[in-house]
This record gives structure tokens, C-alpha cells and sequence, in this order.
């Protein structure tokens, strides 16, 4: 379960949105949305339709709300993701992609790099076909996970926290 709050952003569904979710498989994750503001709800799915291997990309399948700037809207994913810390000694994942976007009934092409920045903190950096955002999550363990967001919108950069947990 998690929670993120961007309250200056100008577009109303992105100020708050929650999300549950719950591993029916361990490559299959389901769950539901809820943007109170925009009076948006709707499901989540995160599927590893591909697993990753040392010298093999996870491709993985999803949906969830459109792009954090669009104001209604379903998104559908198709991303491949590969820790490359083997290869390179840092401790990074990037992942492309591409997303279908309903509020504009286009397919943008994605990407992003995840940085461990410790065992405890680490940053999601995302291009999604529009904008950039960035993620600074410390996950303490037992506690709930905080995290700071930085989110463009239309050339300009608003900033947010999420909290979450898992059971």
C-alpha cells in the first residue's frame, strides 16, 4: 500500500493517488488505484511476462493511470529492465519501453534508470513518452518506506512525498 502527494501540481488527479497491491504470484502483481481528486479509481497490474537472467532483460507487462500530467485516462506497458551492475560495477537498472495512453490515444516510446544508492535508499529517474520524474525512496526495512518526488509538468517541476508498506 502506498500513498503520494503532490499538492501544487496543476492537474487535480495527480495531487493525491493511492494504490494497493497484492502478489498473486510471485511474477504477478494486481491491484487498484484511486485518484480522490480526479474521482478516478481503477486496476493495477504489474506482470514479469519474462524473467531476468545474467545475460537477459525482464520484459514486463502493465497498466495503471495514464501519464501523472493527464487528468483521466489508462495507461498500458511494455517494458524491458536489466540490472547491469555485472557488467558495469554501478548499481543501476535501466528499462525501455513503450505506453499506450488513453487520454491522447497515443503510444509513446518510455525509459528510466533505477539507481541503489545504498541498501536503504534508492531513486527512479522515468521518462514517461512526455516528462521527466524522479523518485527518492528510503525503504527502512520493517518501517514504512518514505520518499520524495520531483514531477514535471508542462516545463515546470513539482515536488511531493509517498509513504508505503508492505504485508
Amino acid at each position: 500500500m502506498a500513498i503520494r502527494y503532490i499538492p501544487d501540481i496543476p492537474v487535480e488527479r495527480a495531487q493525491l493517488r493511492w494504490t494497493a497491491t497484492y502478489a498473486v504470484h510471485p511474477r504477478v502483481r494486481l491491484g487498484v488505484e484511486w485518484n480522490p481528486a480526479g474521482e478516478d479509481i481503477g486496476p493495477l497490474a504489474n506482470i514479469i511476462a519474462v524473467t531476468e537472467t545474467s545475460s537477459r532483460p525482464a520484459l514486463i507487462l502493465g497498466t495503471s493511470s495514464d501519464r501523472i500530467g493527464t487528468p483521466r485516462g489508462r495507461a498500458f506497458f511494455a517494458t524491458l529492465s536489466k540490472d547491469i551492475e555485472q557488467w558495469t560495477d554501478l548499481p543501476v537498472a535501466p528499462y525501455v519501453g513503450v505506453s499506450y495512453g488513453q487520454f491522447d490515444d497515443q503510444t509513446r516510446p518510455i525509459g528510466g534508470l533505477l539507481i541503489r544508492w545504498s541498501e536503504t535508499v534508492s531513486s527512479i529517474h522515468s521518462h514517461d513518452g512526455v516528462n521527466v520524474h524522479s523518485f527518492l525512496e528510503w525503504d527502512r526495512g520493517e518501517l514504512p518506506r518514505l520518499g520524495l518526488v520531483l514531477a514535471e509538468q508542462d516545463g515546470s517541476f513539482y515536488t511531493g512525498v509517498t509513504i508505503g508498506t508492505s504485508f
